[in-house]
């Protein structure tokens, strides 16, 4: 009989609930995940009221909401507030997405906010991408040529070659979807993810990329590439409207095209 058991410290309990504001007219809850490595006991799950009349529309003016005026403790990233820069993911109304593009008005009864799943957590809301990080240097994420550049001028591509690179540059580099993929999940070691094979096919994809033969070994591997079983969860979580899994797809096909 196989005894299955969770790592020490790892079961979410209930937190605190927390007073709202004086004077709050129109109360809106959030449950948000808790988590201090430093003091050695389990992550909870703390209540806060947030009055919605004195709050911006997204999750993210909510936390900052939290933590101005009820718990200054609470531990998030964030950066541009513009779906830019990726850093405000984290796991919300059980879908991973970006907080300052997540309204609070499209959650559903209490606000339930988790850091990323599936990865070590630094602190509350903040998850350790340090493995995913080394994983987008693995591709090595820029412009390789063989030849000198033209003189005076920069490498040029046709209107049709740069339209190949829409739905790939966009990426921000959130990990929402390599943390939503169950095959990244069971194979994290080893399987690249969806958010850096993207980036990979973003480089084998641009018509002045000239080491697309070096890229497509980089990836001829039983795992690096083909432990994606086509879900479809990183296209569904992506913020942008990016689709990974057609990347992913499109690499294969190449992979393909070169054998026959």
């Amino acid at each position: 009989m196989v005894e299955l058991t969770l790592p020490a410290h790892s079961k979410v309990q209930t937190g605190v609930t927390h007073p709202a504001v004086a004077g709050t007219k129109n109360p809106r809850k959030f449950k948000i995940y808790r988590f201090n490595p430093d003091n050695n006991e389990n992550p909870t799950l703390d209540t806060y009221t947030v009055d919605m009349d004195d709050c911006g529309p997204m999750v993210l003016d909510a936390l900052f909401y939290i933590k101005n005026k009820i718990d200054p403790t609470l531990t998030f990233r964030r950066s541009c507030r513009e779906g830019i820069c990726g850093s405000c993911a984290m796991n919300i109304d059980g879908q991973n997405t970006l907080a300052c593009l997540k309204a609070t008005e499209d959650c559903h009864g209490d606000v339930a906010i988790y850091p990323l799943p599936h990865r070590p957590v630094v602190k509350d809301l903040i998850p350790d991408v340090t493995q995913l990080y080394a994983q987008y240097a693995s591709i090595q994420p820029w412009l390789q040529t063989q030849t000198l550049p033209p003189p005076d001028k920069e490498r040029l591509q046709s209107q049709d070659e740069r339209k190949k690179l829409d739905g790939l540059y966009e990426c921000i580099l959130c990990f929402c979807c390599s943390t939503s993929c169950p095959s990244y999940w069971w194979n994290e070691e080893r399987y690249l993810g969806p958010a850096i094979l993207l980036q990979a096919y973003r480089w084998i994809a641009d018509s002045r990329d000239e080491m697309t033969g070096e890229r497509l070994d980089n990836l001829e591997d039983p795992f690096r590439l083909y432990r994606c079983h086509t879900i479809m969860n990183c296209t569904n979580a992506c913020p942008k409207g990016l689709n990974p899994a057609k990347a992913i797809a499109e690499i294969k096909q190449l992979m393909v095209e070169r054998r026959a």
